[in-house]
């Protein structure tokens, strides 16, 4: 029998995990079973009443057992796009203005960091200008911005594409900074030699030099884009992922907010699935 593969056997194991952790979580919300001493009153009707008839009561967790999270799942996921008014959306829904909120944010900050990593990427004078401005508004959380953009802007969910776009910017811009002026100096210099135009050296030389670094950027961004929009759909309410959960824990269905965070994860994790295949589309060997 030829031996197994690491990656197979990682994946046996995560099965393993798996299982091990559902087994646990099976155990920890069962139902138990505990005897109690029978009333002296001998009211039979009174303990039926209150179950606890026959000396016996049953205890049951608040956390749901994996068959009430089955049928969670069933039920959400067997119609993800029906819409029943503002406040009874399907999951499809939702996560579809969520992504369209990410998308629409992600967009605008691949057009500002992009050009502008270029511009200071390529400028030791426009990188020493503008770093002390980019040292101050980077470790600035995305969600300080909202009041902001919610006194400015008016519109919940334009703000919320607003504080996508300033969490996306500042991975990309330097991770596009740092891959433009790290690009080999002998291709540098053999663009000096043959007298290429600026534009075709950005276009043709370092554009495709700096990919990797760029696209890892990107994916950084797409990270941190996927973390705040949840948080900022919970601020502002109306549609998304982020309302949806919100919303169920107001109505004390933690079934359904497990629910939206394992679909917050899947999602997620399909993202950053999709920027690690373009960035190894791009990556070359020296």
């Amino acid at each position: 029998m030829n031996k197994l593969s690491i990656k197979t056997r990682g994946a046996l194991l995560s099965v393993a995990i798996l299982v091990f952790a559902l087994l646990i979580w099976h155990l920890a919300t069962a139902p138990k079973v505990v005897s109690i001493p029978v009333a002296s009153t001998g009211s039979s009707e009174y303990q039926a009443l209150m179950g606890q008839s026959g000396g016996v009561s049953i205890e049951k967790s608040g956390f749901p057992t994996l068959t009430q999270m089955g049928e969670v799942f069933y039920k959400q996921l067997s119609s993800p796009f029906y819409d029943n008014g503002p406040n009874d959306k399907g999951i499809g829904i939702q996560l579809a203005y969520s992504l369209a909120r990410v998308g629409l944010g992600f967009f605008l900050a691949m057009l500002v960091a992009i050009p502008f990593g270029f511009l200071i990427g390529m400028s030791p004078l426009a990188y020493e200008a503008f770093n002390p401005f980019i040292q101050v508004l980077k470790p600035i959380s995305p969600l300080a911005w909202m009041p902001i953009a919610l006194y400015t802007i008016k519109d919940s969910s334009i703000s919320g594409i607003f504080v996508i776009f300033i969490c996306s910017v500042w991975p990309m811009l330097l991770n596009t900074a740092f891959g433009v002026a790290n690009v080999r100096k002998e291709l540098l210099n053999v663009t000096k030699t043959l007298e290429v135009s600026p534009l075709r050296k950005a276009f043709l030389v370092i554009l495709p030099a700096a990919a990797p670094t760029i696209l890892t950027g990107m994916r950084i961004s797409m990270g941190i884009a996927w973390l705040v929009i949840v948080a900022a759909e919970m601020l502002v309410g109306g549609t998304g992922i982020g309302y949806f959960l919100w919303n169920e824990w107001n109505n004390l269905s933690i079934s359904s907010v497990i629910f939206a965070i394992v679909m917050i994860g899947l999602v997620g994790m399909v993202l950053d699935m999709a920027f690690a295949r373009l960035q190894k589309a791009v990556s070359y060997a020296d």
